[in-house]
């Protein structure tokens, strides 16, 4: 240093200051003097490197401490012996997460440095098809998927069994590394340990120090009654596995319903179309349809019933998904116009033909009415 100012005086605090007044100070001062801000006056720039380094000291208890009994020389004495904390370089920056911490309220660079914590592994979908019957009553059922898991022989360590980790020469167990860039000191992701801190003195030979292998597995999957298409299915540490003993991620199972040949859907209720010959749709009757629930549902069909209309029956359709009760069927009559008839059934028809007035048919006298209408026939 070419001056010894003393770093209260300099970050304008007094001596009872506490952590957050500190990087108060610090934080204004920082905004007031930076390079950016001042177009790159010298004056301004020393004065920056001059509370950067203040605050370095003063920000860490235990250089404070040294610094409030011994002066400069503490800290200086500090920060040639190479201990363990955050260390100023020799322009008096600190590395450039911190000064975007500071100045800015969040890190830029993921935080002021510090060993990695264990990733998970990642989450894993199963696609998984389904029948609507299986839909509607749930069902027990297995699954085999191929997935990354602990190796057996480490126990998921990576470590070959008998031996250890160690300390990463590198980092010196700290998980990152610095590096100078200008005037700045950028902390970045350790390229021996990568991030943990720690590297294995001898690796696995089954897992190659991955603390991980490809295997097949089978799990049994249970799919309650009521689940629809993209119903996602959550198995808890059934994902890949973690690197060296990191925790496993999440398996989603996701659920495709295969067509019915009878019924569609929508949410709980089951449609269904009808056909019904268009003696019964005239003098009324009724038919049965077959339910999910494997009961023969009797459909009462009214007298003069018309194409398109529909008929329903409570309580017949899905069944609510975690919950209780069931949704309806519905069913939709199309009236089917015979297309083989008898000679006998054709003068059947003949004679009823002769005996319509119009009346029976009311939709269809209207309409051709309202063409006379038009045509001023």
């Amino acid at each position: 240093m070419t001056t010894e100012i003393d770093y209260y005086t300099l970050l304008e605090i007094e001596r009872t200051a506490d952590g957050a007044q500190i990087k108060s100070a610090y934080r204004k001062l920082a905004m007031k003097y930076h390079p950016d801000k001042t177009g790159g006056c010298a004056e301004s720039e020393a004065k920056f490197k001059a509370v950067s380094q203040a605050y370095e000291c003063l920000k860490d208890p235990q250089k404070r401490a040294a610094y409030d009994r011994f002066g400069h020389a503490a800290y200086t004495q500090h920060e040639q012996g190479g201990g363990g904390g955050h260390r100023a370089n020799a322009g008096g920056f600190s590395d450039l997460g911190d000064i975007f911490e500071t100045i800015f309220g969040q890190s830029g660079f993921g935080g002021g440095g510090g060993r990695q914590q264990q990733r998970r592994g990642a989450d894993l979908r199963y696609d998984l098809e389904i029948s609507l019957d299986e839909a509607y009553h749930g069902k027990q059922t297995q699954i085999e998927i191929e997935v990354s898991a602990a190796c057996d022989t480490c126990d998921g360590s990576g470590a070959q069994p008998g031996t250890g980790v160690k300390t990463c020469g590198t980092c010196k167990g700290h998980g990152q590394v610095r590096a100078q860039q200008g005037f700045f000191v950028v902390e970045r992701t350790c390229p021996s340990c990568h991030g943990a801190g720690q590297v294995i003195e001898s690796p696995c030979r089954a897992c190659r120090g991955e603390g991980r292998v490809d295997k097949a597995k089978s799990l049994s999957v249970n799919i309650p009654a009521g689940v629809d298409e993209g119903t996602r299915i959550r198995l808890t540490g059934e994902g890949e596995a973690g690197a060296r003993g990191a925790p496993a991620g999440d398996l989603y199972i996701f659920l495709h319903v295969k067509r019915h040949s009878l019924f569609e859907r929508e949410g709980t209720t089951l449609f269904c179309r009808c056909p019904v010959s268009f003696t019964t749709a005239s003098l009324g009757g009724s038919i049965e349809v077959p339910g999910l629930d494997g009961v023969r549902h009797e459909i009462k069909i009214p007298a003069g019933i018309q194409s398109g209309k529909q008929i329903r029956q409570r309580g017949a359709g899905m069944p609510v998904l975690n919950g209780r009760g069931q949704g309806d069927l519905v069913v939709q009559i199309d009236v089917e116009t015979p297309t083989r008839l008898t000679a006998r059934q054709k003068e059947l028809l003949e004679a009823f033909r002769e005996t319509e007035t119009g009346e029976e048919c009311p939709a269809s006298t209207g309409f051709f009415g309202k063409i006379k209408d038009l045509w001023g026939d």
